[in-house]
């Protein structure tokens, strides 16, 4: 704060109203004053992206009391383990394949185990095309639909 002029002033070039500043980042000018190594230890800590199963990144969103990250439930499916960063669990928010939310949790192994059952039940009805296996920890992931059934001429 002594300093506040000298590192956050140049990355305040267009931030003159209430709206720029809700929408101001300052990640970027505290990271401007990490040496490489602080930044790559703050990375390990507390990364940016959750890396999924399928190779995507989802952002995390650090704003609440725990880490959060949002994804269809199928892109979990083979997870057995619930992911954490820096030794906490992430808070992870399930989709629909339509991207309505379906379950919030801590515990990943918890809610396969339990409601996942009722989940699946209401699912497969609604979404027959997408995968809905018995058991979501040795399915492997996907974003992918079933192929519609082929029609005989």
């Amino acid at each position: 704060m002594d300093c506040l002029e000298d590192w956050l002033l140049p990355h305040l070039g267009g931030t003159r109203s209430a709206d720029d500043w809700r929408r101001f980042d300052i990640a970027p000018a505290l990271r401007a004053r990490l040496d490489w190594d602080r930044m790559r230890r703050l990375d390990a800590a507390a990364p940016a992206h959750f890396t999924t199963p399928l190779g995507r990144r989802i952002p995390i969103d650090y704003g609440g009391e725990h880490p959060a990250i949002t994804l269809r439930l199928q892109e979990m499916f083979g997870q057995s383990r619930h992911p954490t960063v820096g030794g906490m669990p992430l808070r992870v928010t399930l989709l629909s394949p339509a991207g309505r939310p379906l379950q919030t949790t801590l515990d990943l192994p918890g809610f396969w185990a339990g409601a996942y059952t009722e989940v699946r039940k209401e699912m497969r009805g609604r979404y027959p095309r997408h995968s809905w296996p018995e058991d979501p920890t040795a399915a492997d992931p996907t974003l992918r639909a079933k192929a519609a059934p082929r029609q005989l001429n």
